[in-house]
C-alpha cells in the first residue's frame, strides 16, 4: 500500500469532491514513475501515450514495480513529481492514468490536470491586518481539517505548530486563519505556498482563509494541528535460543 492508495478510502472516481481533492493534492507531491517510448536522453524524455476512451492518456505509478508489472517487463520510464507530470501533459493536451488496478487508480483527462496545474499556480499575497480571534465555525473544521492535518503532518520538524482559528465577524466568524508557530523566517514563504495549495483543493469557505506566521493566543476552541514526531517504533530483540550442541 502507498500514500495514495491510503487516501483512497473509496475508488476515485466514486469519491466525493473534498476525498478526490485529497488526492489530486498528494499527486501532485508524489514521485511517479511515468512510461518512456525510449530511456531519456540527457533531460529529454518522450512520454508513451495511449489512446484510451477517446483520448491520449500517458501511464503513470508511484513505484517503478507497478509500472514493470503492469506491463509484464522492464519498461523505460522517468520519475517525475505529479506536478511536473500535470505540467507536462497540459502542455500537450494530454491525460494521465494512474496506478492501474491498484485501489488508488485514477484516470485524469486533460480538463482535470488543467484545473489541478491552476490549482498548483496558486500562491498567497502577503498582507497585514488586526483582527480578533474566534473560535473557528464547526463546518469549516469538517471540511479543512483532514486535508490541512495531512499536509501540516508533512511539515513535521519544520514548524513548531498550528491552529485553525476564527476571524470575527458580526455574527460569528466572518472568515479563517491558520496561525503556524515555530517556522524558520526564510522557510516562510515555500510554507505558506504549500499550504495556499493545498487549501485550493478544498471548497472554498465564506471570507476564505488566509496564513499567518505572526505570533497570537489562540482562543478557546481553536483547531489545533499536533504536531509531534511520531514516537520510534523499537522492536524487542528476539529472544537467543538454547545452544547449539555439537
Amino acid at each position: 500500500m502507498t500514500a495514495l492508495d491510503d487516501l483512497a478510502i473509496v475508488p476515485f472516481h466514486d469519491a466525493d469532491a473534498p476525498q478526490r481533492a485529497r488526492m489530486l493534492s498528494r499527486l501532485a507531491d508524489t514521485e511517479l514513475s511515468v512510461a518512456l517510448v525510449k530511456e531519456p536522453l540527457h533531460d529529454q524524455v518522450e512520454l508513451k501515450l495511449f489512446d484510451l476512451e477517446g483520448a491520449r492518456m500517458a501511464l503513470a505509478c508511484d513505484s517503478e514495480d507497478r509500472l514493470a508489472d503492469f506491463f509484464g517487463h522492464a519498461v523505460a520510464y522517468a520519475a517525475l513529481p505529479g506536478r511536473v507530470l500535470a505540467s507536462l501533459l497540459k502542455a500537450d493536451g494530454a491525460g494521465v492514468l494512474v496506478n492501474p488496478g491498484a485501489p488508488s487508480e485514477m484516470m485524469l483527462d486533460a480538463s482535470m490536470l488543467d484545473w489541478l496545474t491552476g490549482a498548483l499556480e496558486n500562491s498567497p499575497e502577503q498582507d497585514e491586518a488586526r483582527m480578533r480571534l474566534v473560535t473557528p465555525d464547526a463546518a469549516v473544521v469538517d471540511e479543512l481539517a483532514p486535508a490541512l492535518a495531512d499536509r501540516l503532518a508533512d511539515m513535521r520538524g519544520l514548524i513548531a505548530g498550528a491552529a485553525l482559528v476564527g476571524v470575527a465577524g458580526e455574527n460569528g466568524p466572518a472568515a479563517h486563519l491558520l496561525l503556524i508557530s515555530g517556522a524558520p523566517v526564510e522557510r516562510q514563504p515555500a510554507i505558506a505556498k504549500a499550504l495556499s495549495e493545498a487549501l485550493a483543493f478544498l471548497p472554498p469557505q465564506p471570507g476564505g482563509v488566509d496564513i499567518t506566521f505572526a505570533e497570537a493566543v489562540t482562543p478557546s476552541g481553536a483547531l489545533i494541528f499536533d504536531l509531534t514526531p511520531p514516537e520510534p517504533v523499537i522492536v524487542p530483540p528476539k529472544p537467543k535460543g538454547p545452544p547449539i550442541l555439537r
